[in-house]
């Protein structure tokens, strides 16, 4: 019974471990542009999340939007809409959607798709000026769309 327990334990626990990563291209839209599966099958980390809204290196997402939970980040950008209560007013589905790749919901929104590889435009090497010679990698990880979703839920009026 012991062993039985134990090999059962190490499944569940190593399952959680491999859990499958969907890949940009896999990536199911609904109707609107929610995606209702989690990208990675692991729950998002919200101080993680605001990390990545908060840093230019990462999603910068204050540059364009305003986030009263993030007021000791420096100049909050007044393009996007601001983001108190965005918990309060799109699901997690939506949200996860609007981050991985907001045109599937706003057609014509200046929002960058963190999450997408293909069917860019133009797209260039960074700063050279050049086409990329490898293939691109999407802006943000899908455990960082997840941080972020879970940082957005906890947003609320």
């Amino acid at each position: 019974m012991k062993l039985t327990t134990l090999t059962l334990a190490a499944a569940l626990i190593g399952g959680a471990a491999w859990a499958a990563e969907t890949a940009p291209k896999d990536v199911v839209f609904a109707e609107g542009g929610a995606i209702e599966v989690s990208l990675t099958g692991v729950a998002g980390d919200p101080v993680e999340g605001a990390n990545v809204l908060s840093k230019r290196s990462l999603g910068n997402c204050v540059a364009c939007h305003q986030v009263s939970a993030l007021a000791d980040v420096p100049f909050h950008g007044e393009i996007g809409p601001a983001l108190d209560g965005a918990g309060d007013r799109w699901s997690e589905a939506e949200l996860r959607g609007l981050v991985a790749n907001a045109k599937m919901t706003f057609e014509g929104t200046m929002m960058p798709a963190f999450y997408k590889v293909d069917g860019y435009i133009r797209p260039g090497d960074a700063f050279t000026g050049k086409a990329p010679e490898a293939p691109l990698s999407p802006l943000l990880t899908a455990q960082q769309i997840e941080d972020v979703v879970a940082f957005l839920a906890t947003l609320k009026e």
